[in-house]
């Protein structure tokens, strides 16, 4: 006896994509919220240009101890983490708790606005190619048709979203009150012996021309217009385009990975062979799953596409304007100053932040689309 089709799950707006939308908003705002302080730490790591020493007579007192515990060393991550730890102390210790959140601000409106735009035309657009397939049978896209409609819709949000990544950026790599730049505990100054001041203007910057640290989203747009013009709204916007690769990869290896696991199950159900992009939408995992297939096409994406990162994050900083005019410049000074290395800055940081930022965009979001799909299926259920 032949066995069931699959059922294609409802929207509980007027289209999926929207569905899609509102699930991405939620989910950039709840991981923004989760993970601003290690994105402050790893913005300010990759415009540093210089390396933390590993001499603990040059550190601070809290670098010493985890140096002279080793048990503690190694379970902080040797020294990446223990820079990461005494990055964040060292803010919480100037700025207070509060510290951990400068700049949350264009950073939830940042992903809430990218992630909402992102899964909304990525969904448009899978959708557009569906319909418009001559196949007779369950159209289901292939690694090519996802990385295409991620190329796409990411290129999209990258050029409406840029304006918010400059003001993000500042905010990051200034402070709200001026730094104790002097010298560290062995003698040494800036961040060789403090991460916590890595990539701020009195580090990285010009003596006498800190720029004027922005006190929030509105201010930052309208500073930088006044001293950039329009054009300074939109510095890094070709990195950040070129950088669409970074999410197409990882949306191709996570729709692949999820999709094979989706089709597993339906053939276990359902039987059958083929099925539908829209018959595989309607599958739900567990969230452990979602976040190691998550995980696995961030950490592949990332290892292939990272030194974009450093290089745009270096040209739109105030604090480092002066030592990259633009991409090109940047390119070829990080080579010549720091060599391969350079374009990795800030990697193991992004590395620690990376799977539990994410998971928690990716779990929340695959929660978020099913609540809605529960909510259509409710209300149809009871004829609203």
């Amino acid at each position: 006896m032949p066995m069931s089709a699959p059922e294609v799950p409802r929207s509980y707006l007027p289209s999926p994509a929207l569905d899609h939308a509102v699930a991405g908003m939620a989910a950039g705002t709840i991981a923004t919220l989760c993970m601003n302080p290690l994105d402050l730490v790893k913005t300010r790591f990759q415009v540093n240009t210089g390396a933390f020493s590993a001499s603990p007579a040059e550190r601070s007192l809290f670098y010493q101890r985890v140096h002279a515990r080793r048990w503690l060393w190694a379970l902080l991550g040797g020294k990446p983490g223990v820079d990461i730890a005494d990055a964040l102390r060292g803010i919480v210790a100037h700025d207070g708790v509060r510290g951990l959140y400068r700049g949350v601000v264009p950073n939830i409106v940042g992903n809430a606005s990218s992630w909402g735009l992102y899964f909304l035309w990525y969904t448009m657009i899978k959708e557009y190619m569906a319909r418009n397939s001559t196949s007779e049978n369950p159209v289901r896209l292939s690694a090519t048709g996802h990385l295409l409609a991620a190329t796409e819709s990411g290129v999209l949000t990258a050029i409406l979203t840029n304006p918010i990544w400059v003001v993000k950026t500042r905010m990051f790599t200034t402070q709200r009150h001026a730094a104790p730049h002097g010298p560290g505990a062995g003698g040494s100054r800036g961040a060789a012996g403090a991460p916590a001041l890595a990539g701020t203007p009195g580090v990285v910057g010009r003596a006498g021309d800190a720029p004027v640290a922005y006190r929030g989203l509105v201010h930052g747009l309208v500073q930088t217009v006044r001293e950039d013009g329009v054009r300074g709204l939109y510095k890094g916007v070709g990195l950040a385009v070129l950088g669409v690769s970074n999410g197409a990869i990882q949306f191709m290896a996570y729709e692949q990975l999820k999709q094979w696991r989706s089709a597993q199950q339906l053939r276990r159900t359902h039987g059958g062979t083929r099925f539908s992009e829209a018959q595989l939408e309607g599958v739900k995992l567990r969230n452990t799953e979602y976040t190691v297939i998550s995980g696995i096409a961030k950490l592949f994406a990332i290892t292939l596409t990272y030194p974009y990162q450093v290089v745009r994050s270096r040209v739109q900083s105030q604090a480092t304007a002066h030592l990259y005019p633009n991409a090109w410049v940047c390119v070829a000074r990080t080579f010549r100053d720091e060599g391969v290395r350079g374009f990795y800055r800030g990697f193991a940081t992004n590395a620690i932040r990376i799977l539990p930022g994410t998971c928690v965009t990716f779990v929340a979001y695959e929660n978020v689309s099913w609540a809605l799909r529960r909510a259509a299926a409710y209300r149809d259920g009871r004829g609203a």
